[in-house]
């Protein structure tokens, strides 16, 4: 099997099967295009002289080149095309039936010594290659959509594999300029296997009315950095074939998380599957179009009719860093702060803290001076929370602790005026629980911040069944004004962004401890197929291991789900005192300070 792979055959010629020819025509092999549909076929041919077109006026290849690349690209109708090709990679519609029949039927054509790929992303590669009379040439050869640009290809071994295959199919893909994350054979391998579990829980979450689809999407993506929100890239893939993913890693996993939310096979079954039929989760313009346009769930502009208080001043309670944070915003949008701390020494500390922060953005030319020495002047260091009692809003962001967060709305009940809005900044505890401590429940709510406050965009509104309306809208109109991105969301546990985010990390925490992958490999998977900034371990020791083992555990006390139970290695880190970059290790070591 060491051979140079130059003549590659492509069976299915739909938007993935393009994008793969594409690169490899780019990358100089012969490439063999199949497809049953002419039409399917013509497009494929279309969209090659369009994009080749496109990268001559850019000045990427010259006309000569573009003429070499589409020499290089022939189509067929018939099977029997792939006889020359050394490789031959299927990516026909994703189920059983239709992929065994090709491998059937490759056999009778395909030199022994050619190498089958399928691009399944959910199925059994096993179950396939036992279709073949040679199962150990058979492996998974998983592009992602669209193949051009991203980066990452999965390269799947089932136990029948010849691990020549496997090398010579893995260093034509760093021919190709791609990254290749070798993978065993289980359904969504490392990228799709964590990803499309968290697609899954935001779809039910859309279904069980917690939030909007476009706060879900804008909470995902503000919060997370993410290129697309999950609804929307649920709409990009395909509802039909999500499902198909989910159903796949559910039959293997039997995870109630993995477990398709009816919602996807509704939308599935009335032909609703995303932008390819023009209608999912959102409309588009056309079939196959990208433009979302207003359909009647769009929300209407300025709908909601409830007036806020004024609001003038803030006051925000607490000493670190998400504390001097959130006044920073504040004083920056010209509201007046009182920065309360428990002593004074802590509390001008904080404003050091924001002095410095200031400093740092005069320096970089993102404000000038004089706004450096307006916002500093706009915020008051207090020794004691009595200083909050002409404060319109107050807002808290002490430890992540539900009795001291109590005690501390108790003390607020009693010091600021009657009308103020208490918001607690809290990212797991229940607001209402905290509303409680007070005698003006329907005055509370939550105003979760991301860190750091003064550069992430997200805000997430939390209302009680107390949280009185004009409290709601208060929050949102002080959003606006600090320039924040309000989402609404109802009070339970991890509210949007980390009821998303801490089960995709909790999977990928125990693909570790199953030996599927390594912690370089599924990091690699996320950020080149996935798009996220940051691997999932990256991550966890940058927010802290103990801080995502606590919200493991209230996610997983307040759903009960035994998926959500923390991984077992997390909570050993904890134990053992490995909790990150601030400890110098956790899932990585890192240089002391």
């Amino acid at each position: 099997m060491d051979t140079p792979l130059s003549t590659i055959a492509v069976v299915g010629l739909g938007t993935m099967g393009t994008g793969i020819a594409e690169v490899l025509a780019r990358a100089g092999r012969e490439v063999i295009g199949i497809d049953t549909d002419e039409a399917a076929a013509r497009r494929a041919v279309a969209s090659l002289e369009a994009s080749t077109a496109r990268a001559v006026r850019r000045e990427r290849i010259t006309e000569r080149e573009r003429g070499d690349i589409l020499a290089r690209f022939r189509t067929f109708s018939d099977l029997g095309a792939a006889a020359e090709a050394e490789l031959v990679i299927e990516v026909v519609p994703e189920t059983y039936e239709l992929k065994q029949q090709v491998f059937r039927d490759l056999d009778a054509v395909v030199s022994p010594t050619a190498i089958l790929a399928t691009g399944t992303n959910a199925l059994s590669v096993t179950r396939l290659a036992a279709e073949s009379r040679h199962p150990e040439r058979v492996l998974g050869l998983h592009f992602f959509n669209p193949a051009p640009a991203m980066k990452l290809v999965e390269v799947v071994s089932s136990v029948l594999t010849a691990p020549p295959a496997v090398e010579t199919v893995t260093r034509l893909a760093r021919e190709l300029g791609k990254e290749p994350v070798a993978v065993g054979d289980r359904p969504g391998f490392v990228a799709d296997g964590l990803l499309f579990g968290y697609l899954n829980q935001a779809a039910a979450m859309y279904e069980a009315n917690y939030a909007s689809r476009e706060d879900i999407d804008a909470a995902m993506k503000l919060g997370c950095g993410l290129p697309m929100g999950p609804l929307a890239l649920l709409d990009l893939i395909g509802i039909d074939t999500a499902r198909t993913v989910l159903e796949a890693m559910y039959c293997a996993s039997h995870d109630r998380l993995h477990a398709p939310a009816p919602v996807l096979g509704q939308l599935s079954q009335a032909g609703l599957t995303g932008r390819k039929a023009g209608r999912g989760f959102y409309t588009y313009e056309a079939p196959g179009g990208q433009a979302v346009v207003p359909d009647a769930l769009t929300p209407a502009a300025g709908a909601g009719g409830v007036a806020g208080r004024p609001v003038r001043s803030v006051g925000v309670a607490g000493s670190g860093t998400m504390a001097s944070g959130i006044a920073e915003v504040f004083a920056k949008a010209g509201y007046d702060v009182v920065l309360a701390a428990r002593g004074q020494e802590k509390a001008d500390t904080a404003k050091g803290r924001i002095a410095t922060s200031l400093e740092r953005s005069v320096t970089k030319g993102r404000l000038t001076a004089g706004a450096r020495d307006e916002t500093l002047a706009r915020i008051t260091a207090a020794g004691s929370l009595d200083a909050f009692a002409d404060v319109d809003l107050a807002v808290e962001a002490v430890a992540e602790d539900l009795e001291v967060k109590r005690q501390l709305f108790a003390t607020l009940d009693k010091v600021c005026r009657p009308g103020a809005v208490l918001a607690t900044t809290t990212s797991s505890l229940p607001v209402v629980a905290i509303a409680r401590a007070t005698a003006r429940p329907e005055d509370v709510v939550g105003m979760h911040f991301f860190n750091p406050a003064p550069a992430m965009k997200l805000v997430e509104v939390v209302r009680t069944v107390l949280t009185a309306d004009e409290v709601h809208a208060t929050v949102r109109e002080v959003c606006a004004k600090v320039r924040k991105h309000p989402v609404d969301c109802g009070d339970r546990a991890g509210f949007i962004v980390n009821a998303l985010l801490f089960p995709y990390l909790n999977n990928a925490i125990k693909m570790v401890e199953e030996h599927y992958a390594t912690l370089d490999d599924i990091d690699a998977a996320m950020k080149l197929g996935g798009g996220y900034p940051m691997g999932p371990f990256e991550l966890l020791d940058v927010v802290g291991l103990d801080v995502s083992l606590a919200i493991e555990k209230v996610l997983h006390s307040e759903f009960r789900d035994p998926g959500l139970a923390p991984a077992p290695l997390l909570e050993h880190l904890v134990a053992a005192g490995c909790l990150g970059r601030k400890t110098g290790r956790g899932f990585r070591e890192y240089a002391r300070r």
